[in-house]
């Protein structure tokens, strides 16, 4: 359960991970094939890739059953048996016996090995074999370590053949008179020689050591020698090397394998010498984390070899662990149903000594539990419970009440989780008598909030993690009766980690213990309808957690207190300030669930904290403190009752004071300021749609000038608190204005209007950017009575602020909420087409609103920030939808047909662009238009065609962010006169554009609409023409020009003109040339020159004087100053002579491919003129002439 891994971000809906996407399966589905690539290793193994691909292939298979290895046990032996097949062949070539053993590898790699061992064939004939394949390989082979390693295994199970081994010997005298070793040794000398190597090969000579050295023959005789050696080369390596930890590694192992299977009496004489040996080598402070914890893996087996093996009579023991039975006795009164220990069997406690070597072990398993990494500590707590379950009742309570010790708040985080893994295990074994529970509940209900910051983050999600295990591992060790008087405090935290934990593995941890609880308990109050709302796949979604299932939980009155307290003491003042802000709404949303406790015990406790020293907890008091404050207004207007009626003289008056406390102490200073200001914003928002009585009171103008000063240094402001701050500002001046600067007869006091509108208005033309922006959302959010009399001075001063001047061409920001605050302000004052421009939208007006709005939809300026045009833009869109559909529910005659059409054309043009997220704002925006039904919007053009290329059934599921299915609907468009100059605007940027994507989808839409026009004179020349008038229109406008004309290479190369390649010297190509010439004339950009050189080589297919002027100009690039251009202009003139090959005489062209291929167009400038002269002449095209510079 463990796990410390924190969370990602949480605006999505859900969690990454909330929901598993495993495949759960049911059987070993590619038998088949597994044996069909055993069966073909034979023909595959010479090949390098189909030998991959065999290895890969099997992989792939065998990694699906990571989490389901049981699934394979069927089929194990008959892949082990077609394995060893090809590995006893002596016809087998090397290769292909270790590809042989790669694959059983990654089959003990899947399985374990340990399943796996029993099926290794151990007769007496496999033993010489397998010693002699083994004696071959080359320990330092980093190709074949699989073999080695597998070899092992199976000589581990060899080894357990129940022979004595001098009767392998036979006559040890060999053929050449030389003495042949012992297989007893050679058995010895392999392990001794693979525990030092630094492959996996290591962890099976340990498995080897641990068979072996057990069987009687080989203890009386080798037995102590070996051990010798092991703690020879124990003390001589040193961990501080990388040969030593190799071989550190491999003796721990060896020791530990030993020990753990070894008879207790064979390894009792030499345990201590192990022991002494072992603290010798202080591996506590080695900082390598496997060897400390096989040191912790050795403690506790040297502990285990100590203490005889027998079960403690004392431990406490369930009984009947059945859940239906539980499940059924729900309703039902808890039985106490302990099991007393009998007094005959209490006093057979027997009195044996325990040796003083025990005290050191469980000292050193205790120190383990502190360790810095949880796989020491997660073994140092399984030996704690090993050894703890066979020593004798006192003892083994010395040992928890030592335990309980690693609680105290100066220990580390690492000793709380150690700890709460110990208490686990202890449970589980029923080793924590339910005399102890008293002690251990109130740690483990700590051990459920710990939390400890360091730096910019907190530790202690692990500690939390286990203590839910804690939990889980009491409900199934206890009987229900010994719990009863923990119940409503265990049973409220963990419904409190389940939903309020700020770790998603701590919420699921919560509720998986709960569930437990409920099951093999059944005495937590309302069990079942907790679990139901709170399961592990709902505690997946935080923001889903705190503001909605709390809610319910918090519906059950055992647990209202409790979780209020909780988000109150432990959540307001948390690290995160989203865990803080979401405690508050939480706190809101509960209050209707304790109203009263609320207001006399809770809001006096967050009172001073909210003037308090620590910024957190100010930060969250202050929040909370607005949120219950509006909770319990609301409530009290729904029950006919004062806005007071909850509040006490003194809770009225702490909450006036908050802002003059936090002015006088100067806490809106600097970095504390950003969290202060937009929390006291909310406090002013709240309190002013909570309806306070503070009219007329000095307090209101304290609010103003924070509001006021907010927006007035949000230069002065991280950027990422920037958008808060302004956001939280204008929310409270729109509730502060709305409640309190209005008289009884509607209408707001003349003079503090002039005051506020003309500090806004003026504040616009504010240097600062983030001022402008400020005052701007401002404005937007003032209230209809403020606006009176004021519309048209206000409007005027947020036109100015879209406009863009060289001072402010960067303002993109600003542009974007003087666009939105315009919408804002047409939407307070409503329409009223005949009424005063000073007080209503009208006649006037209008049209005026509307040229703003549309000028934002041109905004395509760029900085280092990138397309920032494109947040105006974006917004003016918004905009115009907000105008537009406000005039036509009102009076739709305001809207005149060229506006509309202007308003659609834009959105079509936007519509096909190449930024996907402002594609799809403008194709939602235009669809949104087009389908408005209340009323319809007038005067659109082409609606009826329209409406057959967007159906409304369509409007949801088109998704315009992706081009391939945004574009072939938007080319459509270019059929329908109206829209096609402002279609082809835009497919001209994607079209030439870098995106991948949207190239290509854009490109294909694009020339499938021109087959359409292909035979259709009338089309294709309206097409020509409105292509043109794009040209001209952005002439040196390398926004549009640049991938323009990459559009026109790409149209010339597919032969969308071919109607006019026939007809001699037509307007088209003409006006393109002169178009094209124009555009590069002077210019230095090698992209703009690049793509210029593909439309002058296409346009070379048209008939007539054409051709000469290409050449002409083709001639003249081949000499331009730029080595890429002259590159770049031969290869496409040597391609475009290959395509169009009627250019000239045969033989000519001939020669001039042969110049174009054989000069280095990249030399200097003479040379390549001299060659570009040459093609001049054999082309027939005047040489151009240099022309002299003027002198200055």
């Amino acid at each position: 359960m463990d796990g410390a891994g924190r969370e990602p971000e949480e605006g999505e809906e859900r969690e990454p991970g909330a929901i598993s996407d495993r495949n759960i399966l049911d059987s070993f589905s590619e038998s088949r094939e597994v044996a069909e690539l055993i069966g073909n290793l034979r023909e595959v193994f010479g090949e390098l890739v189909t030998r991959e691909m065999a290895v890969e292939r099997f992989i792939g298979i065998m990694d699906k059953y990571q989490e389901q290895p049981h699934l394979l046990d069927h089929h194990l032996e008959g892949m082990m048996n077609s394995l060893l097949e090809i590995v006893r062949d002596s016809g087998s070539p090397p290769p292909l016996v270790h590809l042989a053993f790669k694959f059983l590898y990654i089959i003990t790699k899947v399985r374990g090995y340990k399943r796996f061992l029993p099926l290794f064939p151990h007769e007496v004939r496999d033993l010489q074999p397998v010693l002699d394949m083994l004696a071959k390989q080359n320990p330092r082979d980093p190709e074949t370590w699989e073999t080695r390693y597998m070899l092992l295994l199976w000589l581990s199970m060899i080894c357990l053949i129940p022979f004595d081994l001098a009767r392998f010997d036979g006559n040890l005298a060999s053929l050449e008179g030389q003495a042949r070793q012992p297989t007893m040794d050679r058995i010895l000398e392999i392990a001794k020689c693979y525990l030092v190597v630094s492959d996996k090969a290591r962890d099976a000579a340990a498995v080897l050591v641990s068979k072996f050295i057990v069987r009687p023959d080989v203890r009386q005789s080798r037995m102590a020698d070996f051990l010798d050696w092991v703690l020879s080369m124990l003390s001589k390596s040193s961990s501080q090397t990388m040969e030593g930890t190799v071989i550190v590694n491999g003796m721990l192992q060896a020791l530990a394998q030993l020990f753990k299977h070894g008879k207790r009496e064979d390894c009792l004489p030499y345990a201590a010498t192990v022991l002494e040996c072992l603290d010798k080598c202080k591996l506590s402070e080695s900082n390598q984390m496997v060897l400390r914890k096989l040191g912790m893996k050795l403690v506790q087996r040297l502990g285990l070899t100590f203490v005889k093996p027998k079960v403690a009579k004392w431990r406490y023991q369930r009984g009947c662990r059945s859940l239906a039975a539980n499940l059924q006795a729900q309703g039902a009164p808890v039985q106490n149903q302990k099991r007393e220990v009998a007094p005959a069997e209490a006093d057979d406690d027997e009195e044996y000594d325990i040796p003083g070597e025990i005290e050191n072990v469980v000292e050193q398993l205790l120190v383990g539990l502190k360790d810095k990494d949880t796989i020491v500590r997660w073994s140092a707590a399984k030996g704690i419970g090993r050894i703890t379950g066979r020593l004798p009742k006192e003892l083994a309570d010395d040992v928890i009440g030592s335990l309980l010790d690693c609680f105290s708040f100066q220990e580390t985080d690492n000793a709380w989780h150690g700890g709460c893994l110990a208490l686990a295990e202890l449970g589980r074994r029923g080793l924590l008598l339910p005399s102890r529970i008293s002690d251990v509940v109130p740690v483990m209900l700590r051990a459920l909030t710990y939390d400890e910051k360091r730096g910019a983050c907190s530790v202690g999600s692990n500690v939390r993690d286990a203590a839910c295990y804690v939990c889980w591992a009491f409900a199934r060790a206890y009987e229900p009766a010994e719990l009863i008087p923990f119940i409503s405090h265990i049973s409220s935290a963990l419904v409190i980690a389940a939903v309020f934990d700020r770790d998603v593995n701590c919420r699921r941890a919560a509720s998986a213990a709960f569930q437990e609880n409920v099951g093999r308990q059944g005495t937590f109050p309302h069990g079942i309808d907790i679990l139901t709302a709170a399961d592990y796949f709902a505690v997946g979604n935080r923001v889903n957690c705190y503001l909605t299932i709390s809610v319910y939980i918090a519906g059950f009155p055992e647990y209202t207190q409790p979780m209020i307290d909780h988000l109150v003491s432990m959540k307001i003042n948390h690290w995160d300030s989203v865990i803080r802000e979401l405690a508050t709404k939480a706190l809101h949303n509960i209050t209707p669930q304790a109203p009263e406790y609320m207001a006399n015990i809770v809001l006096p406790r967050l009172l001073p904290l909210s003037v308090g020293s620590d910024l957190h907890t100010r930060h969250g008091a202050i929040l909370a403190c607005a949120e219950i404050t509006h909770a319990l207004c609301k409530l009290a207007l729904e029950n006919n009752r004062s806005v007071t009626y909850y509040f006490s003289e003194k809770s009225l008056e702490d909450l006036k004071q908050i802002h003059q406390e936090l002015c006088s102490r100067q806490l809106y200073r600097g970095l504390g300021g950003e969290l202060m200001r937009p929390a006291v914003c909310t406090l002013i928002e709240k309190l002013s749609l909570s309806k306070m009585p503070f009219r007329g009171d000095p307090i209101i103008g304290g609010w103003q000038w924070l509001i006021n000063d907010s927006l007035r240094h949000l230069t002065l402001v991280s950027s990422a608190a920037r958008q808060h701050i302004k956001e939280s500002a204008v929310s409270a001046l729109a509730a502060l204005c709305n409640e309190f600067y209005i008289n009884e007869r509607g209408e707001a006091d003349p003079a503090l209007q002039d005051e506020l509108v003309t500090q806004y208005i003026s504040e616009l033309q504010n240097p600062e950017e983030m001022i402008r922006c400020g005052f701007s959302r401002a404005l937007g959010a003032l209230p209809r009575f403020l606006l009176k009399g004021r519309l048209q001075q206000v409007l005027e001063g947020l036109r100015k602020v879209t406009v863009i001047s060289p001072a402010d061409v960067s303002f993109a920001e600003s542009r974007r909420d003087a666009l939105i605050a315009i919408a804002k302000v047409c939407q307070t004052v409503g329409v009223k087409g005949d009424g005063s421009q000073q007080e209503y939208v009208c006649r006037d007006n209008v049209d005026q609103i509307y040229a703003t709005l549309l000028t934002g939809v041109t905004d395509y300026t760029t900085d280092s920030r990138g397309d920032v045009g494109g947040w105006v833009r974006e917004a003016a869109m918004s905009s115009l939808m907000e105008v537009t559909v406000l005039l036509v529910q009102n009076e739709a005659e305001l809207m005149n047909a060229n506006i509309c059409k202007q308003i659609m054309c834009w959105l079509a043009q936007q519509s096909a662009e190449k930024i996907d997220k402002f594609r799809a704002h403008a194709g939602s925006v235009f669809l949104t238009l087009l389908h408005f039904d209340h009323p319809p919007i007038p005067h659109i053009p082409h609606r009826e065609e329209l409406e057959r290329i967007f159906p409304r059934s369509e409007k949801e599921v088109l998704n315009w962010n992706a081009a391939s299915e945004a574009f072939p609907r938007i080319t459509q468009l270019l059929g329908l006169p109206a829209y096609r100059y402002h279609v082809l605007l835009g497919l001209s940027v994607s079209v030439g554009g870098l995106t991948e994507t949207t190239l290509r989808y854009s490109a294909q839409s694009l020339f499938d609409y021109m087959k359409k026009i292909q035979n259709d004179p009338s089309a294709l020349e309206s097409f020509c023409e409105t292509l043109l008038k794009v040209f001209e229109d952005n002439l040196h406008n390398d926004r549009v020009s640049v991938p323009l004309l990459t559009m026109l290479d790409q149209m010339l190369a597919n032969g969308c003109f071919d109607m006019f390649t026939e007809q001699e010297n037509h307007p088209f190509p003409v006006k393109l040339f002169t178009l094209c010439k124009e555009e590069i004339r002077r210019s230095k950009d090698i992209r703009k020159l690049r793509s210029s050189i593909g439309v002058f080589c296409g346009l070379i297919q048209f008939q007539g004087d054409m051709r000469e002027k290409v050449l002409f100009q083709l001639f003249l690039l081949l000499c331009h100053p730029f080595p890429i251009v002259r590159k770049t202009t031969a290869s496409q003139v040597y391609e475009m002579l290959l395509t169009y090959s009627d250019v000239g005489d045969p033989a000519i062209v001939e020669q001039a491919m042969a110049i174009l291929s054989d000069t280095n167009w990249e030399a200097e400038l003479p040379v390549v003129r001299e060659r570009r002269n040459c093609l001049c002449d054999l082309m027939k095209v005047p040489r151009p002439q240099l022309v002299a510079k003027s002198s200055a």
